[in-house]
């Protein structure tokens, strides 16, 4: 059954207990077309030009606005791609807020990023990367002069303006002496021995795209905005959490940490911290259960706000937006009663304002709140910046009472730049794909919903057919499932899914149970029971788009990268409907996963209530090791060789497995690659080439 077009911006009937869909319609397939019109640039209709690997290549995205103090230019981080160095390239570029005098003002060789305003906005202070050292830089805008203020072995990060506009603050990793436990005796004179043996005993030790860490912590720092020597505020071995702020007197620096004396075993744990530039004397803010972070304090030095989590043994806890009166110490919610997760809260100039982004069932959201929890949401839907899939993303930058510059994208292409203000429509300011996109004809989103085979629980997808697509025809079709599990897609810019859609496949992705945006519950309906039914509401949506009519049966292909990869190494040991699965970076052995991931005491206390060794059953129940010897479905296997979030060892596990069981299989290793393959683009269309031709082999 197919039904009109909705408004895209009305989301209601897409969520997956909302009870109008659930009492109209049980147990029906409901496509909802949400579908942008394809512009085409191209005068060959006939022979229209479709999304290729390399054009991997031309892609540009808008990212990190941040809106100057007068509210009329904006700075923001443009990213390219390289195709010499193979790297995306990071500059900084300017633009009006009406969409004018847009042009480069940090440029060359290096990566540049987190450009800032000074508070008299005469300034723009920024982070470069060249040879391989971050380093915090100052530009005049009048003159164009530049100075370089640190000259910092590890690279700053967090950069922040005192309100004076005299200091900037950041963050940096310092170091400490590497541990030692036995004495070398001296070499010979001009003897070449060994690299010296490494002694770690840190819990967390190596983090997925860090590699090895060094011992030590990140501490907070000042320096003379003008030039001078950064001075440490803090000097303490506590881990520090996201965010620091300025007081208005510009005399103090609040910042988030977990000061606890077992922090490596209360991962969940931080509270907020005052440190005065003074006396270096540090006063507790929050003492809170749960971790609270990404503190802003209102314009006129009164009100706190942050961000807070529970510390529950559950996969997932949501952040509230709280809001502390700093005289009193009192503190409340403006939240309680929303049931999404803020990812970041702004004030606005009148005190009496913030502006929130977070998920909303499968789409980031804009909002302003009041300080009575009155939320009004903005009619702009935010993304573009996560180019791989489709997950949900964006930022935005606000100045004054209520304007607003976001990224904003499309499934037609990655982020853009929009200005947002009261009662006018939303101003697109740049088009940095047209030269590349503008030409092609993309596949498009369909939003689609489904009642799950388990419960009936409504689940949202979204299908991607190929460019002209011909409904007489019989489609392949792939099933992309995405990672967390506790992420979400949506009508997102998909490198990966036009690249499948181009080669002629029909895609379908999902977000099931477990999937954020949608309410704690359901986000936490997978605790203790992942994979599991979020395996039923994904067939329920291949058996309903089979009802449609325009797949082909026999050609059902199914592939995912993280959580993905381990429901999908979990579909094929459950169903041999697939012709091929390619399984990329996936736990396959949940015991042996908590003991070597980066973040293992994380993951072994919050997704397990006990480590192996009390339980080892409720690892192998939910491990997709368990079903191998059901597996008759050709399956590819694909990670990067420094994966530290899911090690490659995982991969190494199935892959063995197959073999002795005499499966079709293969495994790709992408040489330096971390658990985010395609941070070099090449590693982009090796992914999808390698999954597509293995596709290839069974279509």
């Amino acid at each position: 059954m197919i039904f009109p077009l909705l408004n895209p911006q009305d989301r209601s009937a897409s969520i997956p207990n909302a009870p109008p869909i659930s009492r109209q319609l049980p147990g029906v397939f409901l496509v909802l077309g949400w579908c942008l019109l394809m512009v085409v640039a191209s005068a060959k209709a006939s022979q229209p030009d479709t999304f290729e690997a390399t054009d991997v290549f031309g892609l540009e995205y808008a990212n990190d606005p941040q809106i100057s103090t007068d509210g009329k230019t904006v700075a923001y981080v443009r990213i390219s791609m390289d195709i010499m160095s193979d790297k995306a390239h990071r500059a900084i570029w300017q633009v009006d807020v009406d969409g004018k005098n847009h042009q480069p003002l940090v440029g060359g060789p290096g990566q540049h990023s987190s450009p800032r305003w000074s508070p008299s906005g005469d300034r723009l202070a920024y982070l470069s990367k060249v040879d391989g050292k971050t380093q915090l830089l100052v530009r005049w805008l009048a003159t164009g002069s530049t100075i370089t203020l640190t000259t910092l072995a590890e690279a700053p990060s967090e950069i922040s303006w005192a309100p004076n506009g005299e200091w900037i603050a950041f963050i940096r990793t310092v170091t400490d002496p590497a541990q030692q436990l036995a004495a070398m005796p001296v070499k010979p004179k001009g003897a070449t021995w060994a690299e010296p043996a490494i002694v770690i005993d840190q819990m967390t030790y190596r983090r997925d795209g860090a590699g090895y860490l060094p011992r030590g912590s990140k501490q907070l720092f000042v320096i003379p905005a003008e030039g001078g020597t950064a001075r440490q505020l803090t000097s303490t071995d506590y881990p520090m959490n996201k965010g620091i702020a300025w007081t208005q007197d510009s005399l103090a620096i609040l910042f988030s940490g977990n000061h606890r004396n077992d922090h490596e075993y209360q991962p969940q744990q931080s509270d907020l911290f005052k440190v005065s530039l003074l006396k270096k004397d540090l006063q507790p803010i929050t003492q809170q259960n749960g971790a609270e972070f990404s503190p802003a304090i209102s314009p006129d030095g009164r009100l706190l706000a942050y961000l807070a989590s529970e510390d529950e043994r559950q996969g997932y806890n949501p952040n509230q937006l709280v809001i502390m009166n700093l005289e009193s110490g009192d503190s409340r919610s403006l939240t309680t009663d929303f049931d999404r997760s803020v990812d970041d809260a702004q004030w606005s100039t009148d005190n009496k304002t913030l502006w929130i982004q977070y998920d909303d069932q499968g789409t980031t959201r804009l909002a302003s709140i009041s300080l009575q929890g009155e939320r009004r949401q903005a009619n702009t839907l935010l993304g573009g910046t996560s180019i791989g899939r489709p997950y949900t993303s964006g930022t935005f930058s606000l100045s004054g009472k209520d304007t607003v510059v976001a990224t904003v994208g499309s499934d037609q292409k990655p982020a853009d730049l929009v200005a947002i203000q009261s009662n006018k429509p939303p101003l697109s300011l740049i088009d940095l794909n047209r030269d590349v996109l503008g030409h092609k004809v993309l596949a498009s989103t369909q939003r689609v919903i489904w009642p799950s085979s388990h419960d009936g629980k409504l689940i949202e997808g979204w299908v991607m057919k190929p460019p002209h697509f011909d409904p007489a025809v019989k489609y392949p079709l792939i099933l992309e499932i995405h990672g967390g599990p506790h992420t979400a897609y949506g009508p997102n810019f998909s490198t990966e899914a036009q690249l499948y859609a181009a080669a002629g496949y029909v895609v379908l992705y999902a977000n099931p149970r477990g999937s954020t945006s949608y309410g704690e519950a359901f986000a936490n309906s997978i605790d203790l029971a992942y994979p599991g039914y979020d395996y039923d509401d994904l067939m329920a949506g291949v058996d309903a788009l089979l009802k449609q009519g325009y797949i082909d049966p026999q050609q059902l292909f199914v592939t995912g990268g993280s959580g993905g990869g381990v429901l999908t190494a979990w579909i094929v040991g459950k169903t041999n409907r697939f012709k091929a699965a390619a399984v990329a970076k996936p736990v396959i052995n949940w015991a042996s996963f908590v003991l070597t991931a980066d973040l293992n005491y994380y993951f072994a206390t919050t997704w397990f209530d006990a480590p192996p060794w009390e339980n080892i059953q409720s690892y192998w129940e939910r491990s997709p090791l368990s079903l191998v010897g059901n597996v008759a479905t050709p399956t590819l296997l694909l990670t990067g060789d420094l994966d530290y979030r899911t090690p490659i060892s995982e991969t190494e596990q199935y892959y063995q497995a197959l073999k002795h069981r005499g499966i079709d299989t293969l495994m790709v290793r992408i040489p330096g690659a971390s658990h985010s393959i395609y941070k070099r683009p090449s590693n982009l269309i090796a992914k999808v080439n390698h999954i597509l031709a293995w596709f290839e082999r069974y279509r």
